[in-house]
């Protein structure tokens, strides 16, 4: 129950809580918060958790309790999630759902957009709340910029470029369901706005068919390469290829905000991966940024595994 405070007394000591235009954001962050094994992330009056040890998936209905105590009943539904996060061999039956109360279609609001959060079959909890603060710097760039926004998922980086002004977005993912989700969160925020389009395709071949220059700021966000170190080395390929295809298509003078949430690979490992890409093509890049995961995503400082967010803004001549 203390540590469960305490990791709410630090959210509204950076200056996150409820309010009419922000009511998302992580309250716990595993080793981060003292609490490892754990994750809680906040979307209005529901709160997602997962567990990532035995010892949380034991305590999970007291842990629930004691989220709805130490926020002061601004809590009022909070649905588990750990069928996909608890040890391969634990031989658990930990099915998802609701520990209290139930779906209340309540949307997310994060700073001033609205989301609808699919956190019963949607990735990790239904929506990448690390990407907060990034999403918002990329608004500062949008304005009159063609952005392509690979990987999109619900649409958080097409939104916030959207509002930023942005000529033209076109998001891309390879499942329907994220692209049905894309298509629903610019329709809530914009209405019938032609400049957004989406396209349910694969990555990599959205970006070897489609045309060079046609965009002049590009998003690069996708999901883990690689989850363990066994799989780090083809990782490391596979961002040096996605990124060496972003440096031949982009526009001249173009910006490329390009990302790894994969713990397994540094950010020394990752710059090395953008830095070859950018050999590979030939083009002079400059980093205008290096970004990270936000503060309700706190980084033990003795357990430096936490720091898995990793980003670049670059400008590509």
């Amino acid at each position: 129950m203390e540590r469960l405070r305490a990791a709410y007394q630090a959210r509204l000591n950076i200056g996150l809580d409820y309010t009419p235009t922000h009511n998302c954001f992580r309250l716990v962050h595993g080793e981060g918060d003292f609490l490892p094994g754990l994750v809680v992330d906040m979307y209005g009056p529901t709160a997602v958790m997962q567990a990532h040890s035995v010892g949380m998936h034991n305590h999970r209905k007291e842990l629930a309790e004691a989220l709805c105590t130490v926020t002061d009943g601004k809590i009022k539904n909070v649905f588990y999630k750990s069928e996909t996060t608890l040890p391969y061999m634990a031989d658990i039956d930990a099915e998802n759902g609701y520990l209290i109360g139930g779906d209340d279609g309540a949307l997310a609001f994060e700073n001033g957009l609205q989301f609808a959060i699919d956190w019963e079959r949607g990735q990790k909890t239904g929506f990448f709340i690390d990407q907060r603060e990034n999403r918002a710097l990329l608004e500062r760039y949008a304005r009159g910029h063609k952005v392509l926004n690979m990987f999109c998922y619900t649409g958080g980086f097409s939104c916030y470029a959207m509002r930023g002004g942005a000529q033209l977005v076109h998001s891309v993912d390879s499942s329907a369901k994220a692209i049905e989700l894309t298509n629903a969160n610019i329709a809530r925020n914009f209405g019938d706005d032609n400049r957004h389009a989406a396209f349910t395709e694969d990555a990599f071949k959205f970006l070897d068919n489609m045309e060079a220059g046609a965009y002049d700021l590009i998003v690069l966000d996708p999901p883990a390469f690689a989850k363990h170190h066994g799989a780090l080395k083809n990782a490391l390929q596979g961002y040096k290829r996605l990124n060496a295809k972003a440096f031949e298509k982009i526009q001249k003078g173009g910006v490329l905000f390009t990302f790894s949430c994969s713990q397994a690979v540094s950010k020394e490992q990752f710059r090395l991966a953008v830095f070859s890409a950018a050999a590979m093509s030939r083009r002079k890049v400059r980093i205008l940024h290096q970004l990270t995961q936000p503060a309700d995503h706190p980084v033990n400082i003795y357990h430096p595994e936490g720091e898995y967010l990793k980003g670049l803004v670059l400008y590509v001549e």
